[in-house]
């Protein structure tokens, strides 16, 4: 029997998180009892509905226990299973952006065998859509269907569509209508927490299934009606403008929108309104938690600390989760029972990583997930709940704004305003997070994809920010967004897929096991030396290498430890060209992706983009490959795959790696990077490698064109710049490149089924500048877009055929100088850079009127002793000389002895 929701007077009963709205504006709720255990009310700015059903039990709005939010949805998912018996083994479960992206899942894990898909706001270049429909009453309306299996949705058995709130019925029958035009089948399951339809929507539902021939069954927790007096829609929007009008327009990053009682208000103050049958029980079988609403124990112990901002605008601390290759982020194309089985197992390892990076006077916790990613954070939250003795919660963020007021009888208290940070389709706007400020939180664990791990969101006014503001401990975690492969791809061709590892040879390593780098940014096709003595007086090696007695990828120089003031250099330049750097990545990556031909195309609709796979040259590439795929990210929402392989001058390109490579994607998918050229000597190794390889593998596809951010000696046709200017990386060895040495190639330490070699600095660490100098060009991107775009577009319009200007000048300088010997004269700011910090240098030629660029060359020259010589018409702005014919206490070519 349905009775309306009553706002009693009982001593001792919880206030009801509705009974501000019912109060001013006559909202009220009328059926089961437990209605008002599952929700409470709230206003809104959006000119369709002016109230807001807010779900105690969803975990997007009010932080709640995960297994309270994970068992309500398992619970209806059994439920399906035993109303659809044996047709539940073809059965599809289909849930809504955005609140119900979670919830959906859920039911798919309850109902166990049915794959799950979620819609979404997100358009994913490239991926065709399988339908679409509209929300009527939704902030934001169109959904898409962006299935990676174009037949996930093409069979005949039940599809089950899931959504928080079942109000009028419009989004369920849109969605029925788009569906069943194109994909009819004989049975539909509506499954949602809470049915609030009138009986006249209850009877357009059943008049419309008659209309297709099919079934429609509903399954939900709890049924009844909101009741909307006469002119609540106007009555609503004018509360809003009042109390946001009170509040500044509503733009704060936090707290409550308008003039009320100060927060947390004490028990029992404000008018009598409390909740009735609170404490029922009526939570699905296996609920571990309490369920709580915005005005009960949300607000009951404040945080260690209280309010606590970071020590910088957006400062989080990174926990690498090691997500499982391949495995899907969540439902947005598709997530399949054997994906179920990876993520269960890869599960209790990664609540782990989480556990240990809380503080251990960690009491509260909160998992905050990020408006369609409340899946894959709410697993995580739910087996940290079940890992550490702190009292966990779940909520996400969102994009519907919603008034907050701080009353123990409204469900919304405090709001946070943030900008989104995944560059959404359709442009720049506000996101929210609720019920966060004030609900005594010590540690937020924010999870996001990694499309939305951009400057946004890490800037002054980002989520980070506020979360800092509010909390004593922010945690970031990222997750690689899912994006599916060419439909014409072999499975072992996917980038995201789980890797099948070649014959004989491992899996990339990754930091931070290898490298400062996040896993997610590069993979290293290389062997661990780290544990072997390598490094070898610069004189020394220099004399081996000359003698011909040793090879100079056999061992490796000491590391450059930079002086005070050299560390103040790099600093300035990294400043000073950090826009110019974005820049350059802006036009290389844009122009890769437009035009490498050997790039097959992923086609949505008109839609067309190349899905390189980059991989950079280690290790002086492997910085700009990293930027490239940032940008991409940024620029398309790409999530490239990316590589670092080693390449020995005079020795080729690592062949295993290569092998690697072919075995797990299309070799014509494959994209070199590195950072410059200088004479093209490194060009012209890997074609002659590649011509190897093939002939030797029968493998074939693989393109030798290098792109590279600077190529001064124009010896290729993808390029970001033609100009020679510093690139800071080129400043330092290892502390700008993740920590790892040069490769490494010698006999008895790599065997010929071996990677090459490198070894791990770990001892460097607090002299790091790797993620520094990345973050720092990476925040440049938006101020260069437009312009990187343009010159990108213009440039592909125009002949870039390789002059191989720069081989001739070297030939030149080289006779000269009487080297006769191409491969001691190393031209350009990069190469010199280097020949000072791992050489025996002899000279340094400067272009006449070369500025700051050369600061750091000068100062380093200082140091060694080096005499620089500026030199007319130069078509570098500095070219390095290696000491020709060295040996300790030799002559150089000008007679002088060498002393340094």
């Amino acid at each position: 029997m349905r009775r309306p929701v009553r706002h009693g007077t009982r001593a001792g009963e919880d206030i009801w998180s509705g009974s501000w709205v019912t109060e001013r504006l006559g909202v009220e709720l009328a059926g089961d009892e437990s209605l008002p255990g599952l929700l409470g009310l709230a206003l809104r700015r959006n000119p369709k509905r002016a109230h807001l059903l807010v779900s105690n039990v969803l975990g997007k709005h009010v932080p709640q226990s995960p297994s309270v939010v994970y068992g309500h949805g398992v619970a209806l998912g059994r439920r399906v299973r035993e109303l659809l018996g044996d047709s539940a083994e073809d059965a599809v479960v289909l849930g809504y952006a955005e609140t119900a992206t979670g919830l959906g899942h859920s039911v798919a894990d309850g109902l166990g065998v049915a794959p799950y898909l979620h819609s979404t706001r997100r358009p994913v270049v490239g991926t065709a859509t399988a339908g679409g429909f509209e929300e009527s009453h939704s902030h934001a309306t169109s959904h898409l269907l962006l299935p990676e299996d174009p037949s996930l949705l093409a069979g005949d058995g039940p599809l089950v569509l899931v959504d928080d709130e079942f109000s009028t019925g419009n989004t369920v029958l849109n969605t029925v209508r788009d569906l069943h035009a194109r994909y009819p089948r004989g049975r539909y399951v509506v499954v949602a927490l809470v049915d609030m339809r009138s009986p006249a929507d209850t009877g357009r539902l059943d008049e419309f299934a008659r209309g297709i021939g099919a079934r429609i069954d509903l399954v939900t927790t709890a049924s009844g009606t909101v009741r909307l007096p006469d002119g609540v829609l106007e009555k609503g929007q004018s509360l809003v403008a009042r109390y946001e009008g009170a509040a500044g327009g509503g733009r704060a990053s936090a707290g409550p929108s308008g003039p009320v009682a100060q927060f947390p208000a004490a028990p029992g103050s404000g008018p009598d309104r409390r909740l009735p049958g609170s404490g029922d029980g009526h939570l699905p079988q296996g609920a571990r938690g309490v369920v709580e609403s915005a005005a009960t124990e949300a607000w009951a112990r404040p945080a260690a600390s209280g309010p606590h901002p970071a020590d910088g605008p957006g400062r989080a601390t990174r926990v690498d989760l090691r997500w499982p290759d391949g495995l899907p982020d969540g439902g947005r194309h598709g997530f399949t029972p054997a994906h179920r089985d990876r993520l269960e197992h890869a599960l209790p390892d990664m609540a782990a990583r989480l556990a240990e990076a809380l503080p251990d006077d960690t009491r509260r916790v909160l998992v905050l997930g990020f408006e369609e990613l409340m899946y894959t954070p709410l697993r995580l939250a739910d087996e940290l709940e079940r890992t550490v003795r702190a009292d966990v919660r779940f909520s996400t963020t969102t994009r519907s704004p919603v008034l907050a007021v701080d009353d123990p009888g409204y469900a919304i208290r405090t709001r946070l305003v943030f900008p989104a940070h995944d560059d959404p389709a359709d442009g720049p706007g506000e996101r929210y997070a609720y019920n966060v400020a004030g609900g005594g939180f010590d540690t937020v664990v924010a999870v996001v994809d990694s499309v939305a791990d951009t400057p946004a969101l890490h800037a002054p006014d980002g989520l980070l920010a506020r979360l800092a503001a509010h909390t004593p401990q922010v945690l970031l975690a990222v997750v690689p967004s899912y994006v599916p492969a060419p439909r014409d791809a072999p499975k072992d061709a996917r980038p995201d897929a789980p890797e099948r590892p070649a014959t004989m040879l491992p899996e990339p390593l990754r930091g931070p096991a290898f490298s400062s780098y996040a896993p997610e940014e590069v993979g290293w096709l290389l062997q661990d030396l780290s544990d072997v003595t390598l490094e070898a007086p610069t004189e020394e090696r220099e004399e081996a290498i000359q003698s011909g007695g040793a090879h100079y990828a056999e061992s490796l120089p000491v590391e450059y430890q930079p002086s005070e003031q050299y560390q103040e250099l790099f600093h300035a330049a990294l400043n000073e060209s950090a826009a110019r750097l974005a820049h350059a990545v802006g036009v290389v990556t844009e122009t890769v992706l437009a035009e490498l031909p050997h790039s097959r195309l992923r086609s949505g609709g008109e839609t067309s983009i190349p899905r390189p796979v980059l991989v950079s040259l280690a290790r002086a590439g492997t910085p700009v490959g990293i930027l490239m795929r940032r940008w991409a990210q940024y620029r398309h929402h790409l999530d490239l795959p990316h590589y670092a392989v080693s390449i020995v001058r005079g020795r080729g390109i690592d062949a295993n790696a290569l092998r690697w490579l072919a075995a797990h994607h299309d070799p014509r998918d494959v994209v070199f990077v590195d950072g410059w050229t200088g004479k093209g000597a490194i060009t012209r190794e890997l074609a002659q490698a590649i011509e190897e390889f093939e002939k030797t593998e029968g493998v074939t596809g693989f393109d030798p064109e290098i792109a590279v951010l600077a190529d001064p000696g124009s010896c290729v046709r993808t390029y970001g710049t033609r100009e020679d200017y510093l690139i800071p990386s080129a400043c330092l060895n290892s502390t700008v490149s993740g920590l790892i040495s040069r490769t490494v190639l010698r006999a008895d330490l790599v065997g010929p089924h071996d990677f090459h070699g490198a070894k791990f600095y770990r001892e460097l660490a607090g002299a790091d500048l790797s993620v520094a100098f990345l973050d720092a060009v990476s925040a440049r991107f938006p101020e260069v877009t437009d312009a990187a775009c343009a010159q990108a577009k213009e440039l592909l319009s125009t002949d870039r055929t390789p002059t191989w200007e720069g081989w001739a000048a070297v030939e030149r300088i080289s006779e000269e100088y009487g080297i006769h010997d191409v491969n001691l004269v190393k031209p350009g700011v990069g190469e010199t850079t280097r020949v000072l910090l791992r050489r025996v240098p002899w000279k340094v030629l400067a272009r006449a009127g070369a500025g700051s660029d050369l600061d750091h060359v000068r100062l380093l020259a200082q140091q060694r002793g080096v005499p620089v010589e500026e030199v007319d018409g130069l078509p570098y702005t500095c070219v390095g000389l290696i000491h020709p014919r060295y040996t300790r206490g030799a002559t150089g070519a000008d007679g002088k002895a060498v002393t340094r």
